[in-house]
C-alpha cells in the first residue's frame, strides 16, 4: 500500500482510505497465499499428502472466486422472467375478483353470500402470495444453494486437513518406547513435525478466509451462519495443533 495514498496533507492518517483498502478480503491474494503454502510445503515435504490437499484447496479457492463473482450479479434474465409471472398472476387475480364479484349488486348481496364470497377471494390471495413469495425469492434460493455446496466442500477440506495431522504425536519424536507393528510410522524430527502442524494450522486458516469471501457481496443470514459456523470449525481444530506444537517446545526445552 502506498502510504501517499491514505495520508492527507497534514501529516495524519485519513481514516476513510484505510477503511476503503482493509474492509474486504481480496480472492487474488488469499489464491495466491494458498500457491505459496503449495511450494512451500512441497520444498520441505516433496510430493506429501499434505500437499495435494493444498492443492485442492488452491483449486477450490479459484473456484470461489468465481463463484463469489456469479453471485454478486443480478441475474437480469431471471428477474425480466420472474417479473412477467408476477404480472401475469396479478393480472389473473384481479380478473378473477372482477368476475366473481358484480360491484354494481353488492348492496343486495346477502349476508352469507358476501362472506363466502370474501373466504374465496382469500384463498386465491394466500395462494397466489405464497406464489409471489416463491417467485420473489427464487434468485436468493438459487445462489444460496451454491453456496451452500461451496462452503460444504471447504468444510470437507477442513476435515481432511485435521486427518494429515492426527496421527503426528509430539511424543513419539522424544519417546525411547518401542513401537508396534500397527503403529504410525514416526519419520519426522522435532522441527520437521513443528512445520508440519503450522502447514496444517495455515490451511484451516485459509479454508475460512475462502469461505468468508461468500458473506462479502452476498448477503444472506444462513450462508452467514454457515460460514461462522465452518470457522468455528476451523478455530476449533487450529487449537488442538497448537497445543501439539506447544507440547513439541515443553519437551525440548
Amino acid at each position: 500500500m502506498n502510504d501517499g495514498n491514505i495520508i492527507n496533507l497534514n501529516g495524519d492518517i485519513d481514516i476513510n482510505k484505510v477503511i476503503t483498502f482493509t474492509h474486504k478480503l481480496d480472492a487474488n491474494k488469499i489464491i495466491s497465499t494458498i500457491h505459496l503454502l503449495y511450494t512451500r510445503i512441497n520444498e520441505r515435504f516433496p510430493k506429501s499428502g499434505l500437499s495435494q490437499v493444498c492443492i485442492e484447496l488452491h483449486t477450490v479457492a479459484q473456484e470461489s472466486k468465481l463463484h463469489c463473482e456469479w453471485l454478486k450479479q443480478p441475474n437480469i434474465m431471471l428477474r425480466i422472467g420472474v417479473g412477467v409471472i408476477i404480472s401475469g398472476l396479478i393480472l389473473i387475480l384481479l380478473l378473477g375478483i372482477n368476475s366473481s364479484v358484480n360491484f354494481s349488486s353488492i348492496n343486495e348481496m346477502e349476508f352469507a353470500d358476501f362472506f363466502q364470497v370474501l373466504d374465496a377471494g382469500m384463498n386465491t390471495v394466500v395462494l397466489i402470495g405464497a406464489a409471489l413469495l416463491f417467485l420473489i425469492t427464487f434468485e436468493v434460493r438459487k445462489k444460496r444453494a451454491r453456496a451452500m455446496i461451496a462452503i460444504h466442500q471447504l468444510r470437507a477440506l477442513a476435515h481432511v486437513i485435521d486427518m494429515h495431522q492426527l496421527n503426528k504425536d509430539p511424543e513419539r519424536s522424544f519417546s525411547a518406547d518401542k513401537r508396534t507393528i500397527s503403529s504410525p510410522l514416526q519419520t519426522m524430527n522435532a522441527f520437521d513435525l513443528t512445520r508440519y502442524l503450522d502447514y496444517c494450522a495455515e490451511m484451516l486458516s485459509l479454508v475460512s478466509k475462502v469461505a468468508a469471501l461468500y458473506t462479502q457481496n452476498f448477503d444472506d443470514t444462513v450462508i452467514l451462519t454457515e460460514v461462522n459456523e465452518l470457522e468455528s470449525l476451523t478455530i476449533g481444530l487450529s487449537s488442538k495443533i497448537w497445543q501439539k506444537i506447544v507440547i513439541i517446545y515443553r519437551f525440548k526445552e
